[in-house]
């Protein structure tokens, strides 16, 4: 590709200066330092408030940019990527965040410089989303108490896994399971479980796989159907969510849909790891093939 000013690509950095543990306060100079400057044209822009990444993305779309990185969490990514949903326009990600759960899936590394030459590369791959109730999410939806513990770290001060950790252990002593009733691409099943996670991708975050079969471009959802575990079984229960393992525990089904309607007593529901109030039905899809994101090239 050549150098020449018209030749290179409008590549647009959306940061969110609240997300995660801080890797984002040196950007500039990681993009200074790693970018090929030959390829492209950069502008950063950081985002003031909740939904200020979209609406920068939006705008980057309109003066015709080629690329916009997501710098902060799986929320960030979120946010980019709903703008950038049936466009041209290919999604770069430099993660910054707790999780970074679609991140991890994808290989990008959570090291900033190594995250941007990943996109010096550009390798794009067309990945599928989703929807619940026609919410966007790209990553992972969760209902049952993974949605309770997303509620409770929203807005914490401190951030990263522990926090995470510390909420998720105090609430998982006192929360009672939830009946759920499922129509799986047209089939009623009837569940009772601590969480049901909805994943496109196999990651939860923290590198822990609750759907090792996963596959971002498959068409299909991953249904994470997790009953209550005993307390002294819960390490154990850890490691196999760790090593990819987790589908061989007999607490977790997993289903595959292209449809989930959901009627659950509770109406919360997580996207990509942050909580939204929603109706007590849910209707989840996938919409196959609609986002381009660059990727590293395989080995």
């Amino acid at each position: 590709m050549s150098g020449d000013k018209e030749h290179r690509k409008k590549i647009l950095f959306v940061v969110n200066p609240f997300s995660g543990v801080g890797r984002h306060q040196s950007i500039e100079k990681h993009i200074k330092k790693a970018l090929d400057h030959k390829l492209f044209d950069y502008t950063v822009k950081y985002t003031e408030a909740p939904h200020h990444a979209t609406e920068l993305t939006k705008n980057a779309i309109e003066c015709k940019f080629d690329i916009v990185v997501a710098v902060g969490g799986d929320g960030t990514v979120n946010e980019v990527s709903k703008a950038l949903v049936g466009t041209d326009v290919i999604l770069g990600i430099v993660p910054s965040g707790s999780g970074n759960g679609l991140a991890r899936h994808l290989n990008i590394s959570v090291f900033p410089e190594k995250a941007i030459q990943i996109i010096n590369q550009l390798n794009v791959k067309k990945i599928d989303t989703a929807l619940a109730n026609e919410q966007f999410f790209v990553n992972l939806a969760g209902i049952g108490f993974d949605a309770l513990v997303a509620k409770k770290f929203e807005g914490q001060k401190r951030r990263g896994f522990f926090k995470y950790f510390e909420i998720a252990v105090w609430e998982y002593l006192r929360y009672q399971p939830t009946n759920f009733t499922m129509i799986v691409d047209g089939k009623t099943i009837k569940r009772e479980a601590l969480f049901i996670s909805f994943a496109n991708s196999d990651q939860f975050g923290y590198n822990t796989s609750i759907a090792p079969q996963a596959r971002i471009d498959d068409g299909f959802i991953d249904i994470s159907i997790v009953k209550k575990i005993p307390l002294w079984k819960t390490l154990f229960t850890a490691t196999l969510l760790y090593s990819k393992q987790i589908n061989r525990s007999k607490y977790v089904e997993v289903l595959k849909a292209k449809k989930v309607e959901v009627i659950q007593e509770q109406k919360f529901i997580h996207l990509d790891g942050e909580p939204l109030k929603m109706s007590k039905n849910l209707v989840i899809k996938v919409n196959p093939s609609s986002l381009s994101v660059l990727v590293p090239e395989a080995d």
